[in-house]
């Protein structure tokens, strides 16, 4: 059959308005609305038959029961589900009614139609999606949207999603006593009490440690955003007891259910810094994409370390250096260290120090600078963990070793993303005046 032919059989099933008459032929020509489709071929058709034009509104068509009259309405009820709520992409689902979708397989059987055309559902997502860019000035995205719009049809209703946003920095950790994220109390399960009194291990807080660097930094985050909830990912982690000096550790917050999706990250910055009060800083804040959470968990990142070390003997200057010397560039063997194996797997880890310097103090202290490669266990590389770590500072020494302090000074990507422009977002022009 011809295309008029198919038209014609269209609409000899009964009043079929416009869009679902243009809708059967979708994928024929490009740049019109199915309605404009629908009504080229109607008028065509009446052309060449030499008939009176007769034209069907929607809400007389059977098919779709008059909803293609409805976009504009749905359109205005999407945005108005998300009015308190600022986005810069979207994308519309569509829940559509049985009915119609029956409808319209009944009409395309009755038509002999077998080829071409597209769903109900999908005109509907892409013309309320056209409309709800036109009232917000955003941008549709299929990929991952700010925000998704359901039009849930049958009820009359839109099931607005908010996906989270993301925020990427480089912190410091200036305190020996801060772990990187929440540490709920294992004893009252994060509760602050147990046996309906205040928990004597947690003194009632629910934490074992009242602060952390992701409670000095994700507080201010958070409402700057005005999100309900949030999560720290961090590039790695230090001990509780180390230092995080100079580049800083790569993180991202990521913020659930944002309403402001945009703050001024310079100024966010400096509410940061003073809220940590001197235990934490952060710099390089930037507003990021979701994709930016894997990279910084995945990141393989070497990073470099300051130890002071204390050994139980004296050390020769000499011998000293020749142990620094077998370290420099060698690769270590490390079994799971005693102080982790209540949560790390049990296996051999094979890993490379880079580089390894230092400079005796006196007898019996030292400052060593190791960059290792990533999952290099620094502690157990200088006490050698009694054996678990070959070869080590302690057993080329001969002398137990002890850090004492430690410092991570940086954090370096072996394959850095952070200056890749598709892991960041920029404020939309608007928001930015």
């Amino acid at each position: 059959m011809s295309l008029l032919e198919d038209a014609r059989a269209v609409v000899e099933n009964g009043p079929v308005c416009d869009a679902c008459l243009g809708r059967q032929f979708a994928d024929r020509s490009f740049g019109l609305t199915n309605a404009e489709r629908g009504n080229a071929l109607r008028v065509s058709a009446e052309l060449a038959d030499d008939e009176p034009h007769e034209g069907v509104a929607p809400e007389d068509c059977w098919v779709c029961e008059g909803l293609c009259a409805t976009f504009d309405e749905w359109a205005e009820r999407a945005v108005a589900a998300l009015d308190d709520v600022e986005f810069a992409t979207y994308q519309v689902g569509t829940r559509a009614p049985p009915l119609v979708e029956e409808n319209e397989n009944l009409l395309r059987e009755s038509a002999d139609i077998t080829e071409g055309g597209e769903p109900f559902k999908s005109e509907f997502n892409r013309e309320v999606g056209k409309r709800v860019g036109e009232l917000t000035d955003t941008e549709v995205d299929f990929e991952r949207p700010d925000v998704l719009f359901v039009l849930e049809i049958d009820e009359g209703a839109v099931d607005a999603q908010v996906n989270p946003a993301f925020v990427y920095g480089r912190y410091r950790k200036l305190s020996r006593e801060l772990p990187q994220t929440e540490w709920p109390c294992r004893e009252c399960n994060g509760t602050g009490r147990r046996g309906g009194e205040p928990c004597i291990h947690c003194d009632g807080t629910g934490y074992m440690y009242a602060e952390s660097v992701e409670q000095l930094t994700s507080p201010p985050i958070r409402e700057a955003m005005n999100g309900d909830d949030s999560s720290f990912h961090g590039a790695g982690r230090e001990d509780i007891d180390a230092k995080m000096l100079g580049t800083g550790r790569p993180f991202v917050v990521e913020v659930k259910h944002p309403r402001e999706r945009f703050p001024d990250v310079d100024a966010l910055e400096a509410e940061i810094n003073e809220f940590a009060d001197g235990k934490v800083e952060v710099e390089g804040l930037r507003l990021a994409t979701y994709d930016m959470v894997e990279r910084v968990k995945e990141l393989d990142a070497s990073k470099t370390y300051r130890a002071r070390v204390a050994f139980d003997e004296p050390v020769d200057e000499e011998d000293f250096a020749s142990a620094l010397a077998d370290l420099d560039g060698a690769t270590i063997e490390q079994d799971t260290p005693e102080r982790v194996s209540h949560r790390r797997a049990a296996k051999t880890r094979v890993r490379e120090a880079y580089a390894v310097s230092g400079e005796l103090e006196d007898e019996t202290h030292a400052t060593v600078e190791i960059h290792g490669e990533g999952g290099l266990y620094i502690k157990e590389l200088v006490s050698s963990d009694e054996g678990r770590t070959t070869p080590s500072l302690a057993g080329l020494l001969g002398t137990p070793c002890h850090v004492t302090e430690l410092d991570v000074l940086a954090v370096e990507g072996e394959d850095e993303p952070f200056e890749d422009p598709d892991y960041f977002l920029d404020a939309p022009a608007d928001r930015d005046e």
